[in-house]
């Protein structure tokens, strides 16, 4: 994957649902290759906001209880996190563009 922080059912809810800021969780797996292709995306993402948001990496093989408690069904998945709720989820990989309107639209409709 990236040099993204992981996060499991240890540090989950401290990293995640307990973060002063949103936190895009990445829900993904070693044998997905989508997963793979989006992880650079993501990278660029986590560095271009860091004053706005955290992105963080779920392996749902390694934390199954997560992917069950948030019903994550397929990957990558991806689901942003405000105040502990699930404020925005995508199923799939997107162009980089698209990732950052779909954020963009989530967090203002947050605020």
């Amino acid at each position: 994957m990236t040099d993204l922080q992981a996060v499991d059912e240890g540090t989950f809810d401290d990293v995640v649902l307990r973060s002063d800021k949103p936190v895009l969780v990445d829900f993904w797996a070693q044998w997905c290759p989508p997963c793979h292709q989006i992880a650079p995306l993501l990278a660029q993402v986590a560095a271009e906001r860091a004053d706005e948001l955290t992105v963080v990496k779920l392996n749902s093989d390694e934390s199954p209880e997560i992917s069950a408690r948030y019903r994550v069904m397929a990957l990558p998945t991806l689901m942003l996190f405000h105040r502990g709720e699930v404020i925005w989820s995508v199923v799939g990989a997107r162009p980089r563009a698209k990732l950052n309107k779909e954020l963009d639209d989530a967090l203002l409709a947050a605020v």
